[in-house]
């Protein structure tokens, strides 16, 4: 697998991703394999106490037991890998620690998945990170209703007590309304009912500024919102 790193004043400087691939190669260079287990049993029957050799029945032992583990360890790569695969679309967070050991998040959509020696390299914005290292996984519908739900609490927050209100603040109470009425029920849940209320009463009180000034359109009363907070109708 080919990485390309980036120079900094003559120096080579390590990605992220780069450290996420090298951080799993270390780890798979202290994994046991069939290798090293027949080169420790032929270092044991090398140097056994000719006196007291090490039987048959031992060495199958010990080499069953080898064969178990490296099974188990077999299946689990079978399962990371197909899990990786599963995620080729999905909004995932990637967690990822320097070499000087600062932690960042990386997130974004999984666009392919490659695979080197049993282990799984998600592919996300041009780039190619562990497995290891994926810290989430979310919905893309979920995502759309959070940034929704943070707009929506932002704006709420930006206007002062419904009664301190004026028409420099119809836009905003306007585009809020508007907002909430365009959300699809699962959008609406991350909406409390406090602030659907809330809402309310700012429409109410904007309709009756809109009314005194002798404007005749009026904003929409969100949907839903406590029938105290509609806005008064206009004679």
């Amino acid at each position: 697998m080919s990485n390309i790193a980036s120079i900094e004043n003559g120096k080579v400087v390590e990605s992220a991703s780069q450290n996420s691939l090298s951080s799993s190669k270390t780890n798979r260079a202290g994994d046991m394999d069939k290798d090293s287990f027949l080169q420790l049993l032929v270092a044991q029957m090398k140097y056994q106490d000719p006196l007291q050799p090490t039987s048959n029945t031992e060495y199958i032992a010990q080499y069953a037991q080898f064969s178990q583990v490296e099974q188990m360890q077999n299946m689990a790569s079978s399962m990371d890998l197909q899990r990786a695969s599963s995620l080729v679309g999905k909004e995932v967070s990637i967690k990822t620690t320097s070499a000087s050991g600062e932690i960042s998040v990386v997130e974004g959509k999984v666009d392919y998945v490659v695979y080197e020696n049993t282990k799984a390299y998600l592919s996300i914005g041009g780039k190619l990170y562990s497995m290891d290292d994926l810290d989430a996984v979310a919905d893309s519908a979920y995502l759309v209703a959070s940034d929704l739900a943070k707009a929506f609490t932002e704006g709420m927050d930006s206007l002062p007590v419904p009664g301190a209100i004026d028409l420099s603040h119809e836009d905003v109470i306007t585009t809020l309304a508007n907002t909430y009425n365009s959300m699809n029920e699962y959008q609406r849940e991350f909406i409390t009912d406090e602030q659907v209320n809330a809402l309310g009463e700012y429409v109410n009180r904007l309709n009756e500024l809109l009314e005194a000034a002798g404007k005749t359109e009026e904003a929409d009363s969100p949907e839903g919102g406590d029938d105290s907070a509609e806005p008064v109708e206009g004679e």
